[in-house]
């Protein structure tokens, strides 16, 4: 295997509008890629690409992709920037993709076929040895959360770059909680449905809520459609050798196709890497114009410590103003200055990984108004550049 790809909508994951400060409430739905698994199946290096959804306070919550490289001696995860709206709620297709490095063992990682980012800690990929790619939803505190049905779409890339489904008896499914039926009400169930015949087409799956009229908060209403025409308006025909009128109505209506139904994206997915004029980075905020109250101090240690599985008397909080001040010889994930809140800890910590393997410190920077989560590292991975 040398590529992976998933896609998705983005749907209005829900919460209800209720203090849950002393639990952890998020969603995640994620395309999860182990190049090498000869060591360990579930302790590989690893890379997980996916959309990701947290109650933050009572009304409020946080909505976005992003990436992470995951190893057996820390971590790192970077919010993704590009895009159409990746933090708005509109029901409209992402697409999310792996693809390993012409040299090296290293991987870059796309989003909406764009590169956002590249791996530096990933294992040597020998032929003949088994690679594991996941595909599905996570919830934590699902007391509190609706998720609506996400269907997503899978698929790998050969050694000859073909690109090509799973086939069924290489496919496993796991469900840790009972499927919802008269004897499993919510909230603690899923409902899960794999569409396949020969190859693998299709895992959906969704968590209802217990209360379906309750008080509920979502980034931003779903939109019905959006406009093919109003997309691609001022773009190029041809980017980097792709077609970006076919590209945008792929993207709009089946983007599990995209792949061959676009001239020049597969080629250029493997080559350019950056396919999609109308995803690029903007630079911009991931904070909404609008919304609450600024975040304190205090509700960013908390939701770091949660986050981190940390004390909050052990983590420290450097406010946007403030200069950056790390531990001897750390680096942070990046350089982003004065402009957002630095959270750090040297205590043990699981990172954002899950398990129970754990590291020494972590660093994380938060957006200045809302808290967002830009990016964060923990253990060796903090002294990666």
């Amino acid at each position: 295997m040398t590529g992976s790809f998933a896609t998705w909508r983005n749907v209005p994951i829900t919460f209800d509008q209720v203090d849950t400060s002393s639990a952890t409430v998020q969603v995640g739905n994620y395309l999860h890629v182990s190049p090498n698994t000869s060591g360990s199946p579930l302790a590989a290096p690893s890379i997980e690409i996916g959309l990701y959804a947290q109650k933050t306070g009572k009304t409020t919550h946080t909505y976005g992709p992003r990436w992470t490289e995951l190893t057996t001696s820390g971590g790192r995860a970077t919010a993704i920037k590009s895009g159409v709206n990746p933090t708005k709620a509109d029901n409209r297709n992402h697409t999310y993709m792996t693809v390993r490095q012409e040299s090296g063992n290293q991987w870059d990682v796309l989003y909406d076929f764009n590169k956002v980012g590249s791996t530096t800690k990933q294992l040597k990929v020998v032929g003949g040895n088994t690679n594991r790619v996941d595909v599905g939803l996570e919830v934590t505190g699902p007391t509190y959360v609706d998720v609506p049905s996400i269907a997503n779409r899978m698929q790998f890339m050969t050694g000859n770059k073909v690109w090509e489904q799973v086939a069924t008896g290489n496919v496993a499914k796991s469900v840790t909680l009972p499927a919802c039926s008269s004897a499993h009400k919510p909230p603690n169930c899923f409902t899960t449905k794999l569409t396949d015949n020969s190859k693998f087409t299709q895992w959906t799956a969704s968590k209802p809520r217990r209360q379906t009229s309750a008080a509920v908060t979502s980034p931003t209403a779903p939109a019905p459609a959006h406009g093919t025409d109003a997309l691609a308006a001022g773009l190029p025909a041809t980017f980097n050798g792709v077609n970006q009128d076919a590209l945008q109505a792929c993207l709009d209506s089946d983007a599990d196709d995209c792949l061959v139904s676009v001239p020049g994206l597969a080629e250029c997915v493997v080559t350019v890497r950056v396919c999609n004029a109308a995803a690029l980075p903007t630079g911009g905020s991931l904070e909404e114009p609008a919304g609450g109250a600024d975040v304190s101090a205090a509700d960013i240690r908390a939701r770091a410590a949660a986050a981190f599985d940390v004390p909050g008397d052990v983590v420290t909080v450097r406010p946007p103003a403030a200069p950056t001040a790390l531990k001897p010889g750390a680096r942070a994930a990046s350089s982003n200055g004065d402009g957002v809140w630095t959270v750090f800890s040297s205590s043990s910590t699981t990172g954002l990984q899950r398990g129970e393997r754990r590291f020494e410190g972590f660093i994380a920077h938060y957006t200045p108004r809302t808290g967002v989560l830009l990016e964060a590292c923990w253990g060796d991975l903090c002294d990666v550049q």
